[in-house]
């Protein structure tokens, strides 16, 4: 039950933060210094854009800001919530297994504080053990693919210039992400792949950081940048992971978070499809007078894994399309995408707005995904053959089609493009999904 210290889940949407609310837990991100973010400042070839969330977005009711804040602190708010409450009891133990009788799970044996082996039975089962789950291959064979490794570190005692902005750098060979976690921190972190990693232990990260990143870094943000290297902060590797949802065919028990399904980190949204699932799953269990009527709970179940489709496939599929177009390449049609979005973001009004919307879960739909993309595709396209059309430029004005196809076709055939364009609970999920009590 100490404090978990980790690189991940620090950063709040938007759409987490109603979700939150109307979970009745928004308190559990006050007294952890967590800070404000409204706007992303995004860095591309000595220019700069701001783009804030959306403030007039009437089908939004709740505060359009963000907060980052340390992952542990925030764990430890939510168990003392859930502590609170009389009906629960937190027991600290390491799960060995799940136990089971005819493909039905039962409950789980553990390793409890004192390391005496025990077991826990209960009619429904909630596996929720992250990203690195050794229960997840007892409920089905999804594997998860690693996709590249976020690098990161913290400068201590420092502030940025602006630090209720979100800075990302496209840097090369792909973005570099600043951020205010705490009052008097700043979470530094960079995107690598495979293959590419620096060793830490003999300096080799270090001189790479120093190096090759810091001068792709902006002045104003170089020094804090480089503050944390000087100083000898630890430098964490993770892996990003992307892994489809799949349902199991075992009943007793309902697999969340992580554990069920990841996307690319760049959107950090892993903590907002979480809540939304929650919030669906409270909504479906309520009804039912006993959980271990395991006949009911696997048609909930099926019904879950439908409801929640448009807004966690809308998110997996951004999350891997956005991670991609911040890659830097030499291919013209790639750079050509990501120019193109960084020129989306940079115009304003109403398409960066949209897109800001998206990215911060406000609006997390298939087809505000679908429009957004084919915009950018489009303006990237009209780069492509400016000034004037030629046959280079047209062949890879259709490479760039292409491209954009594949961030798009393979996650809606994943998906499932009926169960993601037009689930048949639609309008349960979206008056599950929106209401909360606006402040």
């Amino acid at each position: 039950m100490t404090e978990p210290v980790r690189m991940m889940g620090e950063f709040m949407q938007p759409g987490g933060r109603l979700m939150l609310a109307k979970l009745g837990l928004q308190d559990c991100l006050e007294e952890i210094d967590a800070q404000k973010s409204t706007c992303l400042s995004l860095y591309k070839d000595g220019k700069k854009a701001v783009v804030p969330f959306p403030v007039k977005d009437n089908n939004f009711p709740y505060e359009p800001t963000g907060r980052t804040f340390h992952n542990g602190r925030f764990v430890q708010r939510l168990r003392q919530k859930a502590s609170s409450l009389p009906n629960v009891r937190l027991e600290e133990g390491t799960v060995k297994s799940l136990i089971e009788e005819k493909g039905v799970i039962k409950g789980v044996t553990y390793k409890n504080s004192s390391g005496e082996e025990t077991t826990a039975f209960a009619p429904l089962t909630v596996v929720c053990d992250g990203c690195f789950s050794n229960l997840r291959r007892s409920l089905n064979n999804n594997d998860a693919e690693v996709m590249s490794y976020q690098v990161g570190y913290i400068s201590k005692n420092c502030q940025l210039e602006e630090p209720e902005y979100l800075h990302l750098v496209m840097a090369k060979p792909s973005f570099t992400m600043m951020y205010q976690l705490s009052s008097t921190e700043v979470r530094c972190g960079l995107e690598l792949f495979p293959g590419q990693i620096p060793s830490i232990a003999n300096g080799d990260m270090t001189n790479f950081l120093r190096n090759t990143m810091a001068p792709q870094v902006p002045p104003k943000l170089r020094k804090i940048f480089l503050k944390g290297i000087d100083e000898g902060a630890q430098i964490k590797v993770m892996p990003t992971k992307r892994m489809a949802a799949t349902l199991s065919d075992k009943k007793g028990a309902i697999v969340l978070g992580d554990a069920f399904n990841m996307r690319h980190p760049s959107i950090a949204s892993g903590m907002m499809v979480l809540l939304s699932d929650i919030l669906i799953l409270r909504r479906l269990l309520q009804p039912l007078e006993y959980l271990g009527d395991t006949n009911k709970v696997s048609e909930v179940i099926k019904s879950f894994y439908v409801i929640r489709k448009p807004m966690s496939a809308t998110v997996n599929t951004l999350g891997t399309a956005f991670s991609q177009v911040l890659i830097a390449s030499t291919d013209k049609a790639k750079e050509a995408m990501r120019q193109g979005c960084y020129d989306y973001l940079s115009s304003g009004g109403f398409g960066a707005s949209g897109l800001m919307a998206l990215l911060g879960g406000m609006n997390p739909r298939p087809l505000s995904l679908i429009y957004h993309l084919f915009v950018v595709t489009l303006s990237a396209t009209v780069q492509l053959l400016s000034p004037f059309p030629s046959p280079l430029g047209i062949w890879h004005s259709l490479r760039l089609f292409g491209l954009s196809m594949k961030l798009l076709v393979p996650h809606l055939k994943a998906e499932g493009i009926s169960q993601m364009l037009f689930p048949a609970y639609a309008a349960v999920y979206r008056k599950t999904y929106m209401t909360a009590t606006t402040i």
